[in-house]
């Protein structure tokens, strides 16, 4: 059976072209002001690669924290400056951003992907005293829960995590094996058992996950599905699709931007 109209989100957003636009529209915004305040590290080093980058975004004060926020784009496009904007909310209740991009499919494996992740955190946690906190959307959304698998993050970096977020993640990768896409991500069985968060046991972390009421049938069953294998709440997130869910990230005074620092 062919999954690709399943995991396919764009034909059924209304204006879903309008979308990335928007998104560099509104990060540009904020990394212009966030520049200008002195507030914005850009393109800080974890890796030898070229995309193996974080841009850091700063509070005003000391800060409460570190988040790291993940961007999805199911492992293929996308990078650390598309998402500035969602900065905006947690920056504004006093915690510091950071913001990485990592290779992309095929160049890499998803396994690899998430090797990147776990030394990005390790780089900004350099950067940034006091609780981490992850959070990542869709294929991001994968990769900020893998990051709870047993010796994925130092024990140092690991015992200040103190919540996570996946936001509509992609928590069982074995059906991405019956999609069109399969043919850039390259996922085998094996490693689309071993790269999902549902396989792993359910970790002590406090972990939120949360995905939009409107979206994909197919994302609220994968985000259910981790709910369930971990044991941990679940938000359903009414009137949201795909592209909108992560909104409210932008806003201090959302749902969603509280229950992740809260």
């Amino acid at each position: 059976m062919d999954l690709s109209d399943a995991y396919a989100n764009g034909p059924f957003i209304a204006h879903a072209d309008s979308y990335p636009p928007r998104w560099a529209d509104a990060a540009a915004r904020l990394r212009a002001d966030m520049a200008a305040d002195g507030r914005l590290r850009e393109g800080l080093s974890y890796g030898p690669g070229g995309r193996n980058r974080f841009d850091l975004v700063l509070p005003i004060d000391t800060p409460r924290g570190l988040l790291v926020f993940v961007h999805g784009g199911y492992w293929m496009t996308f990078g650390r400056a598309d998402w500035t904007h969602l900065a905006g909310g947690a920056t504004a209740r006093g915690w510091a951003v950071a913001l990485p991009s990592y290779d992309h499919c095929p160049d890499v494996r998803i396994a690899d992907i998430t090797l990147q992740i776990a030394m990005a955190v390790m780089a900004a946690a350099v950067e940034v005293s006091g609780p981490i906190r992850l959070a990542g959307h869709s294929a991001g959304g994968h990769l900020v829960a893998r990051m709870l698998a047993p010796g994925m993050l130092p024990e140092a970096v690991a015992g200040r995590v103190d919540h996570v977020m996946p936001i509509s993640p992609l928590a069982d990768l074995r059906p991405l094996l019956q999609t069109q896409m399969n043919q850039t991500l390259r996922l085998d069985p094996d490693e689309a058992w071993a790269e999902s968060p549902v396989a792993m046991a359910p970790p002590q972390v406090p972990v939120t996950v949360w995905v939009g009421g409107d979206e994909r049938p197919a994302f609220v069953d994968q985000a259910r599905w981790l709910s369930q294998a971990w044991r941990c709440p679940l938000v359903i997130d009414e009137g949201r699709h795909h592209f909108d869910v992560i909104d409210g990230l932008a806003d201090a005074a959302s749902p969603i931007t509280a229950r992740l620092l809260d």
